[in-house]
């Protein structure tokens, strides 16, 4: 009974560290994080354009990760000095590494591009990826599909994608 409860008490101890590990793994670690692009490949889209209650969702889920990203430790470096090639990109997560290129030039340690695309207005997909500046390799990300087009779903989608995928301690 007693070894058994030392093995608790360890695997306790090491999750405990592991945890302490994990929540210093960004701190103090620069991002450069270049928003989500909404592409609507749906037929409303085609017809209608983009609607302005997406555009909004956009604008929610931005800033949904500006704050993870800095709760997590994470120093966000001001995208102002690329502003005017950051204008001429249509989707910083498409662009042949343009976003490493970009936050490299702003002396970030990693950049962060995401991406929603809405297929209908029932189904859409989001994609959100963190990728070291130095190798340009994807660190971590990953794609989910959420159904229905509300803010609900939006930051469902996004907060799954960095409890799951960015920030899980691993």
């Amino acid at each position: 009974m007693l070894t058994g409860l030392r093995v608790l008490l360890v695997l306790a101890l090491v999750s405990v560290s592991a945890a302490a590990r994990a929540e210093n793994l960004w701190e103090g670690r620069s991002v450069a994080f270049f928003g989500v692009t909404l592409l609507d490949t749906s037929i409303e889209g085609e017809i209608h354009g983009t609607r302005p209650d997406e555009i909004a969702r956009v604008e929610i889920v931005n800033d949904y990760i500006r704050e993870r990203l800095e709760e997590e430790g994470l120093v966000l470096v001001d995208l102002a000095p690329v502003a005017e090639e950051l204008a001429r990109v249509r989707n910083p997560a498409d662009c042949n590494n343009c976003d490493i290129r970009m936050a490299r030039e702003l002396g970030a340690d990693y950049s962060v591009v995401g991406e929603v695309q809405k297929v209908s207005n029932l189904i859409l997909s989001m994609n959100l990826y963190i990728r070291d500046v130095e190798s340009g390799h994807h660190l971590r990300g990953q794609a989910v599909d959420i159904r229905s087009n509300t803010d609900e779903t939006w930051i469902r989608g996004m907060r799954y994608i960095l409890n799951r995928s960015i920030f899980t301690g691993e």
